[in-house]
C-alpha cells in the first residue's frame, strides 16, 4: 500500500478527461484524502487534447507531484503532446486503449520501460455497457477504483453529481460502465499493490475549490463591491464566479468591451468610493498599464489580478508560467512603486486576495496580485476558512477638521492622506493624471513633483517591514537556502523536506510580497547562507534578477529557472542541493551557474 499517489490521464476533446479527474477529486474529498489536481489543455479553442494530473495522499500536499504512478492514455498522440507535464519512468503503471494496436512491450515512450503496461478495452466496454464512447472516462474511473481501493459509493456519488440533469438511461449506462471497469481491474490485478492507505482523518468537513474561486470569494469577504474586466484565459473564472455571486452582497460586475475599458471602470469605481477589482492575464496587463498609472498618481486603491500564463504576446494561453514578475514590478512610466503580492496555493489565494485589498486601501494604491495558471485552475482539497478571523482594512476618509480646507493629496508624515468621494460634503477635489498640488491643482513645478513622488513612494515603506508576508521554513542558521514563489514555492518546500530526511541542513524563504523588495528580510535570510537556489518558472530567472538588484546575495546563490510547461520537480531541486553540499564539503562555495537568457 502507499500513502501518496500521482495519476495522469490524457485524451482528446470530448473524452471527458477533466471530468474523470474531478470525479476522482470529489471521491477523495469524501473519503478524507488530501489532493491537488492540475489541468492542461492544448492551444486549440475547440477540441484538441486535454489532461489532468492528480495527486492523492493521506497528508498535506505542496505540489501535484513528480513522476506518475499511474498513466492513462486514451490516445497515444494526445498523451505524448504533454511531454514533461506527464512524466513516466520505470515505476509507472501505464494503462492505455487496447484498440491502439500497440503491444505492451512496444509503448511509444522513448527510453522508458514502465513497471507495468496494461492494454484495456476501454472503448469497447463503454460501448457495450453505456452504448456510447462518451462513457470511456467512467470505465477508467472503475479501473482506478478497483486498483487504488477507492470507495465505489464515493465515486458513484461524484459521478451522479456530474451527470445531474441527464436522463435515467444515461446515468444507468454510466453506472454499468463503471462496474464493468471495476470487474476488468479485478480480473487483471496489478503485479504490485498500489492501493492507497486509508486517510488518518475521515469525515472532516473540507472544501474542494480552485484558486480563481478562492480569489473571487475572498474579494467579496474583503468588501469588493465592483468588478470590471474582459474574459481572458486563465483568469476568466474569477469574473464568472463574481457574476453569479456578487449581487447577493450588493455588488456589481461589468463585462467591459476591452481590457482598457475594464481597467478604466475600476479606476472610476474606486474614485467613487467603492472597493474595486479587475482580473486579467499577461496580454491584458499590457493594455491596463496606462490606467494603472492614473490610479497611482491619483492615489486610488484597487486590486488588479494577473493570472500568469506563458508569454510573450498571446504565448501559451493554457500553460502556467511566472514570467510576468518584471512586468508587474516595472511596467510603468514615471517613478512608480506599486505593491505586488503573490499567493503560493489555492488556500493561500484567499488570504493574499484579502491582503491585496487591505494593502490597497491602507496605502491608497493599486495592488497587483500575481497568481498563475497552476494555482488559479488547479483543484485542491482544503480546510474550511474561518472568515470571522479575517481583518478588513478600509480607506482613511477625512474627518470634519480635515474637510474645512480639504487637501486630498496633503503631504502627511506617513505619506497617506485622507480620501473623500463624490457626494461627500466639502470633499470635492480635482483628480486627474496631471501632477498636482496638495489640493489637486495641476502643477509643472519640479520641486512639487519631487515632493509628490516622495509622498507616493515613502508611504509604502512600512509595507517592506511586513515579515508576515514572508515564510521562513527550516533551520535559520542553515548554510543552504532556497527561495521560491507562487506555485513553484511548493516544489521548494517539498524538496527541503526530502533534503532534511537525508540530514541536510537548509532553509526556505517564500515571499508573498514580491515588490517593493524587503531588503532586510532577504539580508537576514542570506546571512548564514553559503550556497542556494532561486527556483522559478521563467526563462530569465526573473526573481533571481530582481533580488540581486536590491540585495547583496551570497556568492553561491544560483538560479534554477525554466520556461512554462516544463515543470521543476522536487527531486531535481534535491539533486542540486546534494551537489551544493558536496562542493561545500570540499571547502568552497560553488560558482554561480550561467543563467538562461
Amino acid at each position: 500500500m502507499t500513502s501518496d499517489l500521482v495519476i495522469g490521464m490524457a485524451g482528446a476533446g470530448g473524452d471527458g478527461v477533466i471530468s474523470a479527474g474531478e470525479a476522482l477529486m470529489s471521491a477523495a474529498a469524501r473519503e478524507g484524502y488530501r489532493a491537488i489536481m492540475t489541468k492542461s489543455y492544448g492551444p486549440q479553442i475547440r477540441g484538441g487534447e486535454s489532461s489532468f494530473r492528480l495527486r492523492l495522499a493521506t497528508r498535506a500536499l505542496f505540489t501535484a507531484g513528480g513522476t506518475l504512478d499511474f498513466a492513462v492514455a486514451l490516445n497515444w498522440n494526445d498523451f505524448l503532446r504533454f511531454g514533461a507535464e506527464l512524466p513516466v519512468d520505470g515505476r509507472t503503471i501505464v494503462v492505455y486503449e487496447e484498440d491502439s494496436g500497440v503491444a505492451p512491450n512496444a509503448l511509444p515512450l522513448a527510453g522508458v520501460t514502465p513497471a507495468e503496461a496494461i492494454a484495456a478495452p476501454i472503448e469497447r466496454i463503454a460501448r457495450e455497457t453505456a452504448g456510447t464512447n462518451k462513457a470511456k472516462n467512467t470505465v477508467v474511473l472503475g479501473l482506478l477504483a478497483e486498483w487504488l481501493g477507492l470507495s465505489r459509493d464515493a465515486l458513484l456519488a461524484g459521478l451522479r453529481k456530474r451527470l445531474a440533469g441527464k436522463s435515467t438511461d444515461v446515468l444507468e449506462g454510466n453506472e454499468r460502465a463503471f462496474d464493468a471497469g471495476v470487474a476488468f481491474a479485478a480480473a487483471h490485478p496489478l503485479r504490485a499493490d498500489r492501493r492507497l492507505e486509508s486517510p488518518q482523518t475521515t469525515g472532516a468537513e473540507r472544501m474542494l475549490v480552485d484558486g480563481n474561486e478562492m480569489c473571487a470569494a475572498a474579494a467579496i469577504v474583503a468588501g469588493c463591491e465592483f468588478f470590471s474586466g474582459y474574459p481572458i484565459t486563465p483568469s476568466s473564472e474569477i469574473m464568472h464566479w463574481l457574476s453569479r455571486e456578487i449581487w447577493r452582497y450588493g455588488g456589481t460586475v461589468l463585462q467591459a468591451e476591452d481590457e482598457i475599458a475594464g481597467m478604466g471602470a475600476v479606476v472610476g469605481a474606486s474614485f467613487a468610493g467603492r472597493k474595486a477589482m479587475t482580473a486579467t492575464s499577461g496580454p491584458g496587463m499590457s493594455l491596463k498599464t496606462e490606467m494603472l498609472g492614473l490610479a497611482t498618481i491619483a492615489e486610488l486603491p484597487l486590486v488588479c489580478v494577473n493570472v500568469q500564463r506563458g508569454g510573450p504576446s498571446t504565448g501559451m494561453p493554457t500553460k502556467s508560467e511566472q514570467s510576468d514578475l518584471l512586468q508587474a514590478v516595472f511596467s510603468a512610466h514615471g517613478d512608480v512603486v506599486r505593491p505586488v503580492i503573490a499567493p503560493i496555493s489555492v488556500a493561500d489565494t484567499f488570504r493574499m486576495t484579502v491582503e491585496a485589498f487591505n494593502i490597497a486601501e491602507q496605502y491608497q494604491t493599486p495592488v497587483i496580485l500575481l497568481s498563475d495558471a497552476d494555482i488559479a485552475q488547479r483543484k485542491e482539497i482544503i480546510d474550511p476558512i474561518d472568515t470571522s478571523a479575517v481583518t478588513i482594512v478600509n480607506r482613511r476618509i477625512p474627518n470634519d477638521r480635515e474637510l474645512e480646507d480639504y487637501a486630498r493629496f496633503q503631504i502627511t508624515e506617513s505619506g497617506v492622506s485622507p480620501i473623500s468621494h463624490p457626494g461627500m460634503e466639502r470633499g470635492n477635489y480635482l483628480a486627474s493624471g496631471i501632477e498636482h498640488s496638495e489640493h489637486g491643482a495641476p502643477t509643472a513645478s519640479g520641486e512639487l513633483h519631487a515632493r509628490m513622488n516622495d509622498k507616493r513612494i515613502r508611504k509604502l515603506a512600512p509595507l517592506k517591514a511586513r515579515r508576515d508576508l514572508f515564510t521562513v521554513d527550516g533551520d535559520r542558521e542553515a548554510p543552504i537556502g532556497l527561495v521560491s514563489w507562487g506555485s513553484v514555492a511548493g516544489v521548494a518546500l517539498e524538496a527541503a523536506d526530502l533534503a532534511r530526511r537525508e540530514g541536510i541542513k537548509l532553509k526556505v524563504l517564500v515571499p508573498r510580497l514580491m515588490y517593493p523588495v524587503s531588503e532586510e528580510v532577504y539580508e537576514d535570510f542570506f546571512a548564514s547562507v553559503r550556497a542556494g537556489l532561486v527556483i522559478e518558472q521563467s526563462h530569465q530567472g526573473q526573481l533571481y534578477r530582481l533580488i540581486r538588484m536590491f540585495v547583496d546575495t551570497p556568492r553561491g546563490l544560483e538560479s534554477l529557472a525554466r520556461s512554462g510547461a516544463n515543470p521543476i520537480a522536487p527531486a531535481e531541486v534535491l539533486d542540486r542541493v546534494r551537489r551544493m553540499v558536496t562542493t561545500m564539503q570540499r571547502g568552497r562555495a560553488p560558482e554561480p551557474e550561467p543563467m538562461a537568457g
